[in-house]
């Protein structure tokens, strides 16, 4: 019996020894979590219940239990590099089959992909066309190295001060061409539906009745239409009511869709003697080319674009579980659903129970190498021990074969 008793302390301690080896041989994997090895005790049990009398019989390996505790997290200046600081775990489709990973060192393939160093592809929750993301399902991330589609220019928005004292001028009717015909103007760059920019110029000529103004707008050079705008004593805007002066269509000759352009002058004023101009915005823009990738704490991904716009691509979809140490390890730094680990649970980074996704940063192993060395020392005696067991029963039993 002791010979049983002892061996099975051997494979225990061997076992413990292996989980060691393990969590050592791991302590740089991005992403690892330590195991420890848990043992249990042995007893005789018999139909009739326990003798008195009876001892132990040896013990054994009850499981190899996960630690999830969170790892330090490294910054590493790569965008795609993604650390969770809190609790859920990247969800990866593998060839369709969908597993989970705390190890974001992130790249992208050939096909503008974002995927794991084993091809395994980032999930995302994906935009809709309102700006949310559409928690119901799943999609790849995909870094598009398309252009960003160009916008038409619809609106012009002032924000001015015409001068109360300014006096109508002398030559008249208006001339783009003569400065002596207006009292002011500015210019800005709009675009049409293909991207190409336009120069849209607005010149402010002062009325002859009082507090009124003539606008006119051309673009590239071919007059658009205007309108008359008046102001109180006080300087505030009268007409036309909300400021807007619908302009005429303008076609470009490159093909592109006729522009229908609108001058907002709502916050445009009358005081003092001194023309000047606050702002000057337009609401359209050029085709644009990827520059750069963002990843915000809530796992949104957005695209930034040369002519400055910025897309969202997706929401980086986290996942936990009830049980999470019931995962079964895949390798890789992955794991994989059972039913023990109970059904998975989809959100969000940095909302309720789901932790903050940190973009430019890994999150390293958990392992404490000093505990995996004294855990070693300590496996190692107690192998040493059960062998000694060994053959302290040996000799024991050699003695009584050697009675006469």
């Amino acid at each position: 019996m002791p010979f049983q008793i002892a061996l099975s302390g051997l494979n225990a301690a061997s076992a413990d020894l292996n989980v060691t080896a393990n969590n050592i041989a791991n302590v740089n994997t991005t992403g690892f979590k330590s195991s420890r090895a848990e043992f249990a005790d042995l007893f005789p049990i018999s139909a009739y219940g326990l003798a008195s009398n009876a001892t132990g019989i040896g013990v054994r390996t009850a499981r190899v239990a996960q630690q999830l505790s969170q790892g330090s997290v490294n910054t590493t200046g790569n965008t795609l590099d993604l650390a969770i600081s809190g609790e859920g775990y990247f969800t990866l489709s593998d060839n369709g089959a969908t597993v989970y990973s705390r190890a974001g060192a992130f790249g992208t393939d050939d096909h503008g992909y974002v995927v794991n160093a084993a091809g395994q592809r980032l999930q995302v929750f994906p935009a809709t066309a309102n700006g949310s993301f559409d928690t119901a399902q799943l999609g790849d991330l995909q870094l598009s190295s398309t252009t960003n589609p160009p916008r038409a220019s619809t609106a012009i928005s002032a924000n001015i001060n015409l001068p109360s004292t300014d006096s109508a001028p002398t030559t008249t009717p208006f001339d783009a061409s003569d400065a002596s015909s207006y009292n002011q103007t500015r210019s800005l760059t709009v675009y049409d539906s293909l991207g190409t920019a336009h120069q849209a110029a607005m010149y402010y000529v002062k009325g002859a009745a009082a507090n009124s103004w003539d606008v006119h707008v051309q673009v590239d050079g071919s007059d658009v239409g205007g309108g008359t705008v008046t102001y109180s004593s006080s300087g505030a805007l009268l007409t036309p009511a909300g400021g807007d002066l619908a302009l005429n269509s303008y076609t470009p000759g490159n093909g592109a869709a006729a522009m229908n352009l609108n001058l907002d002058l709502g916050d445009s004023t009358q005081y003092g003697d001194t023309f000047s101009l606050n702002t000057l915005t337009q609401d359209g823009y050029t085709t644009g080319s990827l520059t750069t990738v963002e990843i915000t704490a809530e796992g949104v991904v957005q695209a930034r674009y040369t002519n400055g716009q910025a897309t969202p691509l997706g929401q980086i979809a986290l996942t936990r579980f009830p049980n999470p140490q019931g995962l079964q390890q895949l390798g890789n730094s992955t794991w994989g659903e059972t039913y023990v680990a109970g059904q998975p649970i989809r959100g969000a980074g940095d909302s309720p129970n789901f932790g903050g996704i940190q973009s430019g940063a890994l999150e390293g192993s958990n392992v404490d190498l000093t505990a995996q060395l004294v855990n070693m020392i300590t496996a190692q005696r107690n192998y040493q021990a059960n062998a000694q067991m060994i053959s302290t029963a040996d000799q024991i039993t050699q003695t009584i074969i050697n009675l006469r």
